[in-house]
């Protein structure tokens, strides 16, 4: 009995691996400042070598989306790599990224007519081990498709975001993790007018072998900020925030 539980306790760490998911021993280096919401996967680190979906359900829901994939890419994209995104109706302005410290020049676009388009780029970059990333944006993904793109990133280790636009449906597929990414009232410094930092709700609706959750994270200039609520919900101006180390 107990040679078969340290078979299986094997086979689940050697899965784990397999999925982008980085023992706890070695994953304090590559944390890439998400705070709890690392801490809901296994090992406590972001997958990379992994599929993430997000589901948009309107369009300030996909425009939240961009924003935080974007401060992800700051992240994945340090060491000089590349990255595709590729839609068939992008809304999203190129020059924007920089907000998010992403050098937009290193970022491939590809508008293309179709889905079927989009799914066939997207599996093919995603097999090409110098990206950092592939985003792709489409209206669904069945489960087959999905699988498809899991296997490319276990063999490359390229990270996959793919934005679901009709997330009104449900569709069953083999994402490592699900979120959804909702806009929330900046905040400002007392008695400064205009705007501030990006803010949003981040709903971890979905992890394999994690722990799903809801965080508020803000975007600070150039990190992940996490934001803490110290009354209640609706009045955004007395949230107090806290740096990730």
């Amino acid at each position: 009995m107990e040679a078969k539980k340290e078979i299986v306790q094997k086979l689940q760490q050697d899965i784990l691996l397999w999925q982008g998911f980085k023992p706890k021993s070695a994953g304090k280096a590559e944390r890439i400042g998400l705070g709890e919401i690392e801490d809901a996967f296994p090992g406590g680190i972001f997958p990379k070598k992994a599929i993430h979906e997000f589901i948009t359900l309107y369009p300030e829901h996909a425009a939240a989306s961009d924003g935080f994939i974007a401060g992800l890419l700051s992240v994945l994209m340090e060491n000089g790599a590349a990255c595709v995104w590729v839609s068939t109706s992008r809304n999203l302005f190129p020059a924007s990224l920089s907000l998010f410290n992403v050098e937009t020049e290193r970022i491939i676009f590809m508008d293309v007519q179709t889905e079927k388009d989009v799914l066939w780029i997207t599996e093919e970059a995603l097999k090409c081990e110098g990206l950092a990333a592939v985003v792709a944006e489409v209206n669904n993904v069945s489960l087959i498709e999905s699988r498809r793109l899991q296997l490319a990133v276990e063999n490359s280790g390229v990270t996959g975001f793919i934005l679901r636009k009709d997330g009104n449906k449900k569709a069953s597929t083999v994402a490592t993790a699900r979120w959804k990414i909702s806009p929330l009232p900046s905040d400002t410094e007392d008695g400064m007018p205009g705007l501030g930092f990006p803010r949003w709700q981040v709903e971890l609706l979905k992890v394999r072998n994690g722990n799903p959750g809801t965080f508020i994270l803000e975007w600070a200039g150039e990190r992940f900020v996490e934001v803490k609520e110290v009354q209640t919900p609706t009045m955004w101006s007395d949230l107090e925030d806290r740096q990730i180390g």
